[in-house]
């Protein structure tokens, strides 16, 4: 079934031209669109289903700065700051609040890691307080049960996914930009070798700027326009509980099992990093690129199904812009879940927190998450299309970095100088070799 998600209504007509479209309507696209048209540019979202609809509900709702590759740390913090800031300019509770998150281990190992990023963020002006036994064990009484160590980011926090891409989006049209639901961009037209127009199923809009944030469509789309983007995506598994429980942390990571709190009261139960790998025809194309990723965490992946080939997010066909396309046929990438993660989730979080043995499951769902070989998100410009940029390949952290990333993408298409250096997102780096770093944390 699909996880919770609020609507909202779509601006009446496309327009004939804008100053840029952005193709995607989850949490980088509608900050992207955001910070656009708060500085004045006249901005178009198509999206071909619904504001938020795939992994931007989907996820468990982090922001976090705690133990992100060093690439990403500048648009994590940021964006924390930038949660708090959207949230006041739009007067909407985007159930964004600083509530720390609370890691628990028994591995030494994995508490040795989290020392080394500790280390690391100090240097960066971010605070993570590494936990004794006994100050692990008396944060983590609701376990019932002692504990070797933790690590506590008191800045870090979470957001609501089921309100805050269509919140934003809302953003948008109080700015003065326009939103367009259930309208698949089907490819761009070029002029002299730039950007000239989208082409929409609804009509074309003209335009000398594009933003692909495309989530898990980005390669497939990519690849109609020439545009080499190694990308694959893995089906997650997710539930969540109803309300009732107290004493639970509103973030509780541990290697058997993650606890959020939702924004209704019931938490969110997830097992980080677990997940099936559906085949595809472009996981194909690319599986030389992920085989340092899959060899990493190849004890936390397993076999999938045909889900994704029917699908048919990650095709490598090319498809005519005057016929109904992919994306038309699928609106909404809304997966069957592995029944047996699942049941795996239930009792881990069951063990780990007695408080939740009799609280009924409210809901279960899966996603799609798109990832690059690096684990590190592109945000660059086509060098053989000029006007065209490519925001996709969060690898399961879009959704905390979405304003950080959204406000970065904003300055690139204004030319303006950037808030980090964006070079280390380029497009160019995941084509230098098969066995490139892999983000480490």
């Amino acid at each position: 079934m699909p996880a919770p998600l609020i609507t909202m209504q779509s601006s009446p007509e496309l327009p004939q031209s804008a100053d840029v479209v952005v193709i995607g309507g989850g949490i980088i696209g509608v900050c992207a669109a955001y910070y656009m048209a708060r500085q004045g540019m006249s901005v178009a979202l198509v999206e071909k289903g619904r504001i938020g609809a795939e992994q931007s509900s989907r996820n468990w709702g982090w922001c976090r700065q705690q133990n992100r590759d060093a690439r990403e740390l500048p648009l994590s913090t940021k964006s924390l700051a930038l949660w708090e800031e959207i949230s006041a300019e739009l007067g909407e509770d985007l159930g964004f609040r600083r509530c720390g998150l609370f890691y628990l281990s028994d591995n030494q190992a994995e508490l040795d890691g989290w020392a080394k990023w500790r280390d690391f963020a100090i240097t960066q002006g971010v605070t993570t307080h590494m936990l004794s036994s006994a100050e692990a064990t008396e944060r983590g009484a609701p376990t019932g049960k002692p504990w070797l160590g933790g690590v506590f980011s008191p800045s870090d926090g979470i957001a609501d996914p089921a309100r805050a891409a269509p919140l934003i989006a809302k953003g948008v049209l109080k700015h003065g930009g326009t939103i367009h639901q259930y309208c698949a961009a089907r490819g761009v037209e070029t002029e002299a070798g730039r950007v000239a127009a989208v082409i929409t199923e609804k009509g074309v809009i003209k335009t000398r700027q594009v933003v692909m944030a495309g989530g898990a469509w980005a390669s497939s789309f990519c690849a109609q326009l020439g545009i080499r983007f190694p990308q694959a995506s893995v089906r997650s598994s997710i539930l969540s509980v109803m309300p009732g429980v107290q004493g639970i942390p509103d973030a509780l990571h541990t290697s058997e099992v993650t606890v959020t709190r939702r924004g209704d009261g019931g938490y969110t139960l997830a097992i980080s990093g677990r997940a099936c790998v559906d085949p595809t025809p472009q996981q194909l194309r690319f599986s030389s690129y992920f085989l340092p990723m899959f060899a990493k965490r190849w004890q936390m992946l397993s076999p999938g199904d045909l889900q994704g080939w029917q699908y048919g997010h990650e095709t490598r066909r090319k498809w005519a812009l005057d016929r109904p396309t992919p994306m038309e046929r699928v609106r909404i990438l809304d997966p069957r879940p592995s029944e047996s993660i699942l049941r795996d989730t239930l009792a881990r979080a069951r063990r780990l927190l007695p408080a939740l043995g009799s609280v009924p499951v409210q809901a279960g769902w899966a996603g799609y998450i798109d990832s690059t070989p690096d684990g590190v998100p592109v945000i660059d410009e086509a060098q053989n299309l000029p006007g065209f940029i490519l925001a996709a390949g969060f690898s399961g952290h879009g959704f905390g970095i979405g304003p950080g990333a959204g406000r970065l993408i904003a300055e690139l298409v204004q030319g303006q100088t950037p808030f980090v250096d964006h070079t280390q997102y380029s497009l160019a780096r995941l084509n230098k070799g098969v066995w490139g770093k892999v983000s480490e944390f």
